[in-house]
């Protein structure tokens, strides 16, 4: 029933861009809270960018200023804008949609791999 799906990931230089692209199978929804989640390898999954459904976006640290998060409901789609690209974003990118920001209605995408060249 529900399908999200990540697309976008490549391979790029250091200091370089890509932009990430997520779509649901039910759409893509402005009262929803979304997010993007980065993996490096042998590290946990941590939360990099959120939107709630109010609007407001959070950013990890580590990606503040160079990667934004952005939703288009009329296309459906969930996006993650990464410029100035660093070896250290290098994993796996997943999306997560949570149905009116409820836990219980959490689902993932099988994610997207990006990889940052020196």
């Amino acid at each position: 029933q529900v399908h999200v799906a990540e697309s976008g990931g490549g391979s790029v230089r250091s200091g370089g861009s890509l932009r990430l692209s997520c779509t649901n199978s039910e759409g893509i929804h402005s009262n929803d809270c979304m997010g993007w989640f980065h993996q490096a390898s042998g590290k946990e999954r941590e939360a990099v960018a959120s939107i709630d459904a109010q609007g407001r976006t959070t950013y990890a640290d580590s990606v503040a200023g160079r990667f934004t998060i952005t939703q288009d409901t009329d296309n459906n789609t969930l996006s993650l804008q990464m410029d100035s690209l660093k070896p250290e974003d290098t994993g796996m990118y997943y999306c997560v949609i949570r149905r009116w920001c409820l836990e219980r209605y959490t689902y993932w995408g099988k994610g997207t791999q990006v990889t940052v060249s020196s």
